[in-house]
């Protein structure tokens, strides 16, 4: 569940759910670069960021993508010491050492780079599930269903910032279009297909739609009751998924 807030108000405690992921590798768009190291993903070289409007320029050059990948890194840390409310543009450029002319030729501002540091989690997200599945028996689907429960608290858990913003910004805009766990469902039901050998039809958009809202609700409890996420409500959260699922997998 996601509050609706205007940039500037509110709290910063508000929580996006834990999905959302755009699945490069179904996609086949590039990931955004990091130079952060573990819970990454496949990261590290120069490659178009992700479609979005709220990135002002595309890193073309290495030295580009790496000035990029610190400016996102360096908003990453600074959302676990602020929140969003008392992040800014200028203490993220002193933060990654870079003027803050370069933040901005990328970002018109700090709701924009939040928005690019959510899509660079959304595809670190898909890469660590894409390398889960390709060990993974194609007819095992209650395995793959582990795998996304399991990277997302994963990363949760290890990656900078991802506890505020991990696959869309803590106050999505009012009457924004894009919803993240409706976006994450539909590539997780291709992905998901591809691996199973079906056709993401509309039965298992709705039922991967349905999983993802639960588990979301389910997560945010889970890490509201415990930092570390509550381990049996993790549990619970991980059978309820599983026997919703049953009735469209088996």
């Amino acid at each position: 569940m996601r509050h609706r807030r205007n940039e500037e108000g509110g709290t910063s405690t508000a929580h996006i759910g834990p999905f959302g992921a755009c699945v490069s590798r179904v996609s086949g768009r590039l990931p955004l670069v990091s130079t952060s190291g573990a819970g990454h993903g496949i990261m590290g070289r120069v490659s178009q960021p992700h479609v979005t409007p709220n990135l002002r320029r595309a890193p073309v050059q290495q030295r580009s993508a790496d000035r990029l990948a610190r400016i996102l890194d360096s908003c990453a840390g600074l959302l676990d010491e602020t929140g969003y409310e008392q992040l800014t543009t200028r203490a993220v450029a002193e933060r990654a050492e870079v003027p803050i002319g370069s933040v901005y030729r990328f970002f018109s501002n700090k709701r924009a780079l939040v928005d690019a540091l959510a899509l660079r989690n959304l595809d670190t997200y898909a890469d660590r599930i894409a390398a889960r599945l390709a060990d993974l028996p194609a007819a095992d689907w209650r395995a793959a269903i582990d795998a996304v429960l399991d990277e997302y608290l994963a990363m949760k858990r290890s990656v900078p910032g991802f506890a505020l913003v991990d696959f869309g910004p803590p106050f999505p805009a009012e009457g924004a279009a894009d919803d993240a766990n409706r976006r994450l469902a539909d590539r997780l039901a291709v992905l998901l297909a591809g691996h199973l050998g079906r056709r993401p039809d509309e039965a298992l958009s709705r039922a991967i739609l349905v999983s993802v809202e639960a588990a979301d609700a389910l997560l945010q409890l889970a890490f509201r009751t415990e930092p570390s996420g509550d381990a049996a409500i993790v549990a619970e959260t991980r059978t309820l998924v599983r026997s919703y699922l049953a009735h469209t997998l088996d």
